[in-house]
């Protein structure tokens, strides 16, 4: 394959890994989110929870099977991360407008995706912090789970990517 094939495949996963994270924060801006914050609201995110591992395995999948596995591996994160932060920020919305002292301010679905990001990237809370018990809890779940998606699934991720290499003949990849 000449290179600009090779660029026009990289473009292409990179335009894939963008879309799919603009379209989930598209959603996530358009979802009707006032519904409050109960059992309903913590299984609707142990629901897309369990959407996000299927996507991660089906991903795997497609790594393992791909061409380009280390492309292919760039796009399922562009795809599983967002997805993962949304569902946080989402949670996040319905506690904070269910029970308003339940982080340090009231929480916009900006300001609830800064905070999923900031506790994602382990980079502390600072101006956004969570102030009750299920604020704490809940924050402590996505921890968690933040532990389970940058150990497990980068590992999960990364096996498949050298699944899908020698796989195929030997030949160096963009």
């Amino acid at each position: 394959m000449g290179g600009g094939s090779g660029r026009v495949a990289v473009l292409g996963h990179l335009v894939r890994a963008g879309a799919s994270a603009a379209l989930l924060t598209w959603l996530y801006y358009a979802a009707p989110l006032d519904h409050g914050f109960g059992a309903a609201a913590f299984a609707a995110l142990l629901a897309g929870l369990a959407l996000f591992g299927c996507l991660v395995a089906w991903q795997v999948s497609a790594i393992a099977r791909s061409r380009r596995p280390r492309l292919r591996a760039l796009e399922a994160v562009g795809t599983a991360v967002p997805l993962f932060l949304v569902l946080f920020s989402a949670t996040y919305v319905l506690l904070s407008q269910d029970r308003p002292g339940s982080f340090s301010e009231p929480l916009s679905r900006t300001d609830a995706l800064y905070f999923a990001v900031t506790v994602f990237a382990t980079v502390g809370f600072g101006d956004i912090a969570p102030s009750d018990g299920t604020g704490r809890a809940l924050v402590t779940v996505q921890m968690v789970a933040d532990l389970i998606v940058v150990g497990l699934v980068a590992k999960v991720l990364f096996g498949a990517v050298q699944t899908g290499l020698s796989r195929r003949p030997e030949r160096s990849e963009p």
